[in-house]
């Protein structure tokens, strides 16, 4: 049977979940600006399963109308009582960098007990590339989560802000080597000349894998 915009729209008014599941996937057959119009409608969807899937679709489908997009995704953001939704939303923000998100993602950061969220919000800075988001990220290096600092890590690379250097020098001695491995990419990306001394230490790291990175970044 061949996709249509009649038969997904169809798909997603059913009261079955795994039609309105299987409606949200297919979108991806369909032209992105059609695709835009009906996942607008599954990012309303009453289960929490459907809502995650359109509202990670709009990292994507989003560019079709950005102001909408971001209407729905500061609602999500805000307002969605699932804490995986809330993380997709930040995700989709950061994606679109939709730097005019920035406030709210800061308040729910500030305000959510949820590790997955914060996350999600600490990856969307390094994307929106907002210097502002500064000293959020120098607040999750200071978390009892690792996979939050991790992210934090990675997220200070991609800002770009070279006064990150000196937050992430002890990080070098941290004992996972899948954390040092970010902080290798990270100093790549910031550069400079105590970057570059970071980087030296690395490529005598007992872990192969970020001493061969370190070498890759300095010969780059």
């Amino acid at each position: 049977m061949d996709i249509t915009p009649e038969s997904v729209r169809q798909l997603l008014s059913s009261s079955d979940l795994g039609d309105r599941l299987r409606a949200v996937n297919q979108l991806r057959e369909l032209k992105p600006a059609t695709a835009f119009e009906i996942v607008v409608i599954a990012c309303g969807d009453a289960d929490t399963r459907v809502r995650y899937a359109a509202v990670s679709q709009l990292s994507t489908l989003g560019r079709e109308n950005l102001a909408k997009s971001e209407e729905i995704l500061r609602d999500r953001l805000l307002n969605d009582p699932e804490p995986d939704v809330q993380a997709a939303a930040a995700d989709s923000l950061g994606g679109l960098q939709l730097t005019d998100a920035f406030e709210d993602l800061q308040q729910v950061y500030q305000a959510t007990p949820e590790w997955l969220v914060k996350m999600s919000i600490v990856a969307a800075m390094g994307e929106l590339g907002d210097s502002r988001g500064f000293s959020l990220l120098e607040d999750a290096l200071k978390s009892d989560n690792e996979l939050i600092q991790t992210m934090a890590i990675s997220a200070l690379g991609e800002l770009g802000e070279p006064k990150a250097i000196p937050l992430l020098v002890p990080f070098a001695d941290r004992g996972d080597w899948q954390v040092r491995f970010k902080l290798v990419q990270a100093l790549s990306q910031l550069g400079g000349t105590q970057a570059k001394a970071i980087l030296d230490k690395l490529t005598q790291d007992k872990s192969e894998p970020v001493a061969s990175a370190a070498k890759t970044a300095l010969n780059s």
